[in-house]
């Protein structure tokens, strides 16, 4: 069993940036790949980026690679998302997983309840 929890959402102004965090319990944890996904208003969840378990891989969706990094401190049981030049369409409701190194949220097992990001002037 993993338990997942996000932390670090708000509101943004366009152009700022913003650092989410997973924080994770359970001894699987160390063992998995963690992915980041968003829903925005009225739209379906969406891969962000996914890291592997030791941090080696690292896979991006094109339209935040250049702008959003991700990382993880396995000794913290911690996944970061780190989001620069954010912009309106990256508001949206940010959830961590834990599972398979993959885009396919079937492919994760573990779900945070999600910390929202309003990008907004």
């Amino acid at each position: 069993q993993v338990q997942l929890v996000e932390s670090g959402g708000g509101l943004v102004q366009p152009g700022g940036s913003l650092t989410l965090s997973c924080e994770a319990s359970g001894r699987a944890f160390t063992d998995s790949a963690v992915g980041w996904f968003r829903q925005g208003p009225g739209k379906e969840r969406e891969f962000i980026a996914a890291v592997s378990w030791n941090a080696v891989s690292k896979y991006y969706r094109d339209s935040t690679k250049v702008r959003f990094t991700i990382s993880r401190d396995n000794t913290k049981n911690t996944v970061y998302l780190q989001m620069n030049t954010l912009k309106a369409e990256d508001t949206g409701k940010y959830y961590c997983a834990a599972g398979k190194f993959s885009s396919d949220p079937q492919r994760y097992d573990y779900w945070g309840p999600g910390t929202q990001v309003t990008v907004s002037s």
